[in-house]
């Protein structure tokens, strides 16, 4: 018989790259178990996140009987879905954990499931920007989990401080493939964008937020146009509050003639061009745990810099499939980004990226979940 598995997490149309991942995952354990998946009724308050939480221009990343029953701050909701999981008997129950809010709502739920085979996807341990009592509740949430997978070595370590000799399996995070809608060419991409086939691409890519390190990025680039005047940077994503910030720093530096800025969330079928146009993708982070950017970019060959920051170096195998420099450095970045067109890399790093391909695949996933069934 088929083992039965319950998942728990955001899929569309919920947004981000969390959604994308659990979509995915679905998609892979499916074909070896019998999986009901669970999303969210409401997944946050909007006194907590004013944004559109949902995206229905793009269905490529339905789940056709996910079941949005979840409520995440209703704590008699939360217990009732616990009962309807402890019901099925599944065999594992999978829960997408990636930061403290959830954590209430994860308590109950794997308290009142009944001692069941819970794994949970530890996308962070701990949040990107840390406050005050998220060890606590990091703790609270995940003390019922019977099994990890964390994507990153230095996420083992934050995992041991809150829980004693956890069962964990530290495994790339797999490659987010599915952007591919049109198998767009990069001559096509940069038709559509247009933008000239002499010019080379950085692309920075995601929301915009302080411990991405964009400054670092955008202070390489005079520095890499004094060597290479056909060097361009785009930025696609969207901004906070701090958007004058990067403004001014744009008019500081004199680059606003080498830089494009895309300000907006990016709908995932738009997400191609901008990876298929790119030569190169940098990601100049100041802490990280791990990215889907990275993943992003591997699903189109797209060779990365990423700075020498958590579990961006798992990833990224320097002078392979791409550079690994160190962090807040813009002279580290403009060295890596010249290196790179220099020596003309591009070809032979698809090459290596694309011989990794099992590494980073959901296939490969799937063989890391079936170690954990009891």
């Amino acid at each position: 018989m088929r083992r039965k598995i319950v998942m728990i997490g955001p899929v569309y149309p919920y947004k981000g790259g969390i959604s994308h991942y659990t979509g995915l995952m679905y998609r892979e354990l499916e074909k070896r178990c019998d999986v009901e998946m669970i999303s969210y009724k409401m997944q946050y308050p909007r006194f907590l996140f004013h944004k559109e939480q949902r995206d229905y221009s793009n269905d490529s990343f339905r789940i056709e009987h996910a079941e949005y029953i979840l409520h995440t701050a209703n704590p008699v909701n939360i217990i009732k879905t616990a009962r309807h999981i402890r019901r099925q008997r599944p065999d594992m129950v999978v829960i997408q954990w990636w930061h403290p809010y959830f954590a209430p709502c994860y308590f109950l739920l794997t308290r009142f499931t009944g001692g069941q085979n819970v794994v949970f996807i530890c996308h962070n341990v701990f949040p990107h920007e840390r406050f005050p009592m998220d060890r606590f509740l990091t703790r609270l949430a995940l003390k019922y989990g019977g099994h990890y997978i964390v994507h990153a070595r230095e996420e083992a370590e934050e995992l041991r401080k809150i829980k004693k000799n956890p069962d964990y399996v530290v495994t790339p995070h797999p490659t987010y493939n599915a952007f591919r809608f049109e198998g767009m060419s990069q001559a096509q991409a940069r038709e559509r964008l247009q933008i000239s086939p002499e010019e080379r691409i950085l692309l920075f890519f995601g929301y915009v937020r302080e411990y991405k390190g964009l400054k670092y990025l955008m202070r390489a680039m005079p520095e890499i146009f004094r060597e290479d005047e056909k060097v361009r940077l785009w930025v696609v994503g969207e901004f906070g509050t701090d958007r004058d910030e990067y403004g001014n720093l744009i008019h500081e530096l004199g680059i606003r003639n080498w830089i494009r800025v895309v300000d907006s969330y990016t709908p995932d079928r738009e997400v191609e061009q901008y990876f298929a146009a790119a030569d190169l993708v940098v990601l100049p982070y100041t802490s990280a745990t791990q990215s889907g950017i990275v993943q992003i970019a591997y699903g189109f060959t797209k060779p990365v810099i990423v700075t020498n920051v958590g579990g961006l170096p798992d990833v990224v195998e320097d002078g392979r499939t791409g550079y690994v420099v160190r962090p807040e450095s813009p002279e580290a970045i403009a060295e890596a980004v010249l290196r790179f067109f220099r020596e003309n890399q591009a070809r032979r790093m698809e090459k290596n990226i694309e011989e990794e391909s099992y590494r980073f695949s959901w296939e490969r996933m799937g063989d890391v979940m079936e170690l954990f069934f009891d």
